[in-house]
């Protein structure tokens, strides 16, 4: 009896609270836990879903006049989806993706060709491709309500944990999905205009379209031709660059292939960092890059690549300025491999064209506009971390 008051003191009844506070605390700890969880979840959902509806409205001041009708299908056609081909027998498999694509990519045209009919050929463009980011971060809200859902019905802890650890990457995404909206939807280069912002260094002349929404201007170059490609702009386009490829191919006699393209940065690396290497350098779904390695290695040319390294997030919102600072690096390598080729060369602008113009005249008003932006995205990015710091600062 001695031992047990030494243990536990004389105060019973301090030591029956202690008990009953411990085994309530056992049965109730992971129904707090899920509570917490479950409120970060759904802090995280309404800034999500805050940022989607935001950027329906940026899609909606694109929009001259915008009809009732108009604000109603933009909200519907977020929904838009795309199937692809069965995979199991991948013979042909790149023609039927690029039917679906092409299938898509009509629609798209005349959605925007219904609630934008006052628009321009241009500004119609800028309102697609708005689109397409605006549907992406509409998907991101979705998926995160649904996991929610689930594990309100589920009571799965471990379900909300795996999502909890995931809501950083995912608020930044979502943040960057938003930007990349606003940039698209208003015309601004963004880090993949990359590509066809350097090319355009090389377009004095009127560009001649050798394909459906793709450019080429064709120069004597350190005693070769030179055939620059890209996007047509200065709406946002992917452009036709593997078709294009195969038409220019045959009809300059290249021997070399250069492409110029923004890629993913490892974390560590500077963004605006630029590397050479070999092979074609397009990203997307594979068609364009299909064509061009199966010509290429038909008739054995060179494939070279140059690229100007950012993060994922960067790539889609506007342009940094630390991109734009690697031109004369990305501009003397170039040269560089032009001089070096035996024969003549193709050199693809590779990215999307939002913003750039289609002659090199208009790219001073260009540079300006992109550092604005970048100074921009600065000053945004800066305040975030204030808020952030003040957050934890009282002990969030």
């Amino acid at each position: 009896m001695n031992t047990i008051f030494l243990q536990f003191g004389n105060d019973w009844v301090s030591n029956i609270l202690w008990f009953l506070v411990f085994f309530v605390f056992i049965f109730f700890y992971p129904r707090i836990l899920i509570a917490q969880i479950m409120f970060r979840l759904e802090s995280s959902l309404r800034f999500i879903e805050g940022l989607r509806n935001k950027s329906k409205q940026v899609i909606l001041r694109r929009i001259r006049n915008p009809s009732q009708h108009a604000r109603k299908r933009i909200s519907e056609f977020l929904d838009f989806f795309v199937i692809g081909p069965v995979s199991l027998d991948p013979f042909g498999i790149i023609k039927k993706i690029e039917h679906i694509s092409e299938r898509a990519e009509e629609y798209m045209k005349n959605f925007v060709e219904e609630i934008a009919p006052k628009s321009d050929e241009e500004e119609k463009q800028n309102i697609m491709m708005g689109l397409s980011a605006a549907m992406a971060l509409h998907y991101l809200a979705k998926y995160l309500r649904h996991y929610i859902e689930l594990i309100k019905k589920t009571k799965n802890f471990q379900l909300g944990l795996l999502i909890q650890m995931q809501l950083p990457q995912i608020e930044k995404v979502s943040k960057a999905l938003y930007r990349a909206t606003e940039a698209l939807a208003n015309g601004w280069p963004i880090g993949d205009s990359i590509g066809p912002f350097i090319v355009t260094h090389y377009f004095s002349t009127k560009p001649k379209e050798i394909e459906k929404d793709t450019l080429i201007t064709v120069r004597k170059m350190f005693g070769k031709q030179v055939v620059f490609m890209r996007a047509k702009g200065p709406g946002g386009r992917l452009g036709k660059l593997g078709k294009a490829a195969l038409k220019a191919i045959k009809k300059y006699k290249i021997k070399k292939i250069i492409t110029i393209d923004a890629a993913a940065k490892l974390e560590g690396e500077a963004t605006g960092s630029v590397a050479e290497g070999v092979g074609v350098a397009i990203g997307g779904i594979g068609v364009d890059k299909s064509y061009i390695e199966e010509i290429a290695t038909k008739k054995g040319l060179e494939i070279d690549s140059i690229i100007i390294k950012m993060s994922p997030e960067e790539a889609i919102m506007p342009m940094p300025l630390e991109v734009l600072k690697a031109t004369p690096n990305v501009l003397n390598l170039l040269e560089k491999k032009i001089k070096q080729s035996k024969g003549n060369v193709l050199v693809i602008g590779v990215g999307n064209s939002s913003g750039i113009p289609s002659t090199r005249k208009d790219l001073e008003k260009v540079k300006k506009l992109i550092t604005r932006n970048a100074i921009l995205m600065k000053r945004i990015e800066e305040k975030e971390k204030r808020q952030r710091k003040r957050f934890f600062d009282f002990g969030f």
